[in-house]
Order: C-alpha cells, then sequence, then structure tokens
C-alpha cells in the first residue's frame, strides 16, 4: 500500500509539472478534472508539492481549497488504519 501511494504522488507530481510546460507552450493540457481526480486517489501530496514548486495552478481557488481539504482527509485515513 506505502509503495502505491509513493508512485501516484511521484505521478501526481510529474503531472503538475508537464501541465505547466504544455501552459507555457500553449499545447494541449491536462485537465482540471484529471489534476484533482489524481489527488482524490492518493497523489494529494505530489500534487500540493508540484502547485507550488512548479507554481502551477496555485492562484486558482479550486486547487488552493481542494487539494489541502483531500490531504487532511488522506491524513485521517492513515491515522485510523
Amino acid at each position: 500500500m506505502i509503495y502505491y501511494f509513493i508512485v501516484i504522488n511521484i505521478i501526481s507530481f510529474i503531472l503538475f509539472g508537464i501541465d505547466k510546460k504544455r501552459s507555457i507552450k500553449k499545447k494541449y493540457r491536462i485537465s482540471e478534472f484529471t489534476l484533482i481526480l489524481i489527488s482524490l486517489i492518493g497523489g494529494c501530496f505530489g500534487s500540493m508539492l508540484g502547485m507550488f514548486y512548479y507554481h502551477h495552478k496555485n492562484k486558482k481557488i479550486k486547487f488552493l481549497i481542494s487539494l489541502p481539504l483531500i490531504s487532511i482527509i488522506w491524513i485521517l485515513i492513515f491515522i485510523n488504519i
């Protein structure tokens, strides 16, 4: 289970980097739905790290609220396991 969360967080971090690069080059983007979905399935910490590392989506209220909330939910799940 721990390997799953390591891999999914690495993937989510990379997706934020890819989307940032594509946004600069005005190319086809990764949807916001996909970025939030990857967070919901366990990649929330990688998404938050990617959001601030790449300075991507960090001005969007949707991401500033949803990613910390999803992270709190995952922390609570881990505490209760």
